[in-house]
């Protein structure tokens, strides 16, 4: 969550000072606890004020910007009804936002970094992205170019991400149900085998991620290895979509690009059941379909596919036969 302080007033009196900050943030309670923050750091680093301490802190409404946001609550700038629509026009304004901060220098200046990594997904050529120099009716060299580059610039993120989330389940302890740290992708894994989540698994997850990015830029990659690193790869798409929307730079050729690689790269698996919403003691996924049991049992994620699959050993289920994953 990002809040912006746009101004200020500093003002001192008997006993003590008075400062006020105007911010832009999504809540009022976000800003009370942005400023409140902010302020003690401050106050901790430096000597001369060391001693002191905030005695009141509390937060306004800008009142004219209030009004209007009473104004548009009944009027046609009010926020669509449904939460999906909702979530996306946010996103949509937070890519606007992003955009308009960022030069256009700036933005192809990216552009050209990301392209220039395309090369070194060496697993998957351009064509694996829709990409054909004899058919110019599929996916432009450009925009492949993009695709695959964003992934390899996305595993600096994701192998981060993860190091951030096994951190902060190895401090909490227990599961990933029980853990009240915020975490960036391991609660993103389905809901419903939330308890199962430990810190153990985060870490073979963590490992089973460097040796998929690994293998992703060398050329003897065959297949994804197991369960694990199909949610794996799910999370490396959305990381690269991220950044790329970041800059502006994310269009509908290029979402079909990774659409392309994904048909390819992916295995036929049952990891989408597991997002369907089906209930801990139910059987069934949404259309009534039986999942297999390597899919419910987090232990045989990291179980190979076949003989082909591989699995660092660290992560690997001890005595798994490979290709009973799923």
């Amino acid at each position: 969550m990002e809040v912006e302080i746009v101004d200020s007033i500093l003002a001192a009196y008997s006993g003590g000072a008075l400062l006020k900050l105007f911010v832009d943030a999504p809540a009022l309670e976000a800003a009370e606890d942005a400023v409140r923050g902010v302020v003690g750091e401050f106050l901790k680093q430096s000597e001369l004020l060391g001693e002191w301490k905030i005695t009141k802190c509390e937060v306004e409404l800008h009142p004219e910007l209030a009004q209007q946001s009473l104004d548009a609550a009944d009027g046609p700038d009010a926020p669509p009804a449904d939460p999906a629509a909702r979530a996306a026009q946010h996103a949509q304004a937070r890519a606007e936002a992003t955009a308009v901060r960022l030069t256009d220098e700036e933005v192809e200046a990216m552009r050209a970094k990301i392209s220039a990594l395309a090369p070194r997904l060496t697993a998957f050529g351009l064509g694996s992205f829709g990409w054909c120099e004899d058919d110019e009716s599929g996916i432009g060299r450009d925009h492949a170019e993009l695709a695959a580059g964003a992934l390899v610039y996305a595993i600096d993120l994701l192998v981060d991400q993860l190091f951030d989330d096994v951190e902060a389940l190895g401090e909490g302890g227990g599961t990933v149900e029980e853990c009240d740290g915020p975490l960036w992708l391991l609660e993103d894994l389905p809901d419903r085998l939330a308890a199962q989540y430990t810190a153990l698994f985060a870490r073979r997850f963590l490992v089973t991620a460097v040796s998929l990015t690994g293998r992703l830029t060398r050329e003897d990659f065959v297949q994804l290895s197991c369960v694990a690193e199909e949610f794996l790869l799910r999370f490396l798409l959305r990381e690269a979509e991220v950044v790329l929307d970041a800059y502006g730079l994310l269009t509908d050729e290029i979402t079909s690009a990774w659409e392309v690689f994904a048909d390819e790269a992916y295995q036929d698996s049952d990891d989408e059941w597991l997002y369907e919403g089906a209930t801990d003691d139910t059987d069934e996924g949404a259309d009534g379909a039986q999942p297999e049991a390597g899919v419910l049992d987090i232990e045989r994620w990291f179980t190979p596919f076949d003989k082909t699959g591989y699995v660092h050993p660290y992560a690997a289920t001890e005595a798994a036969e490979p290709g009973n994953a799923v």
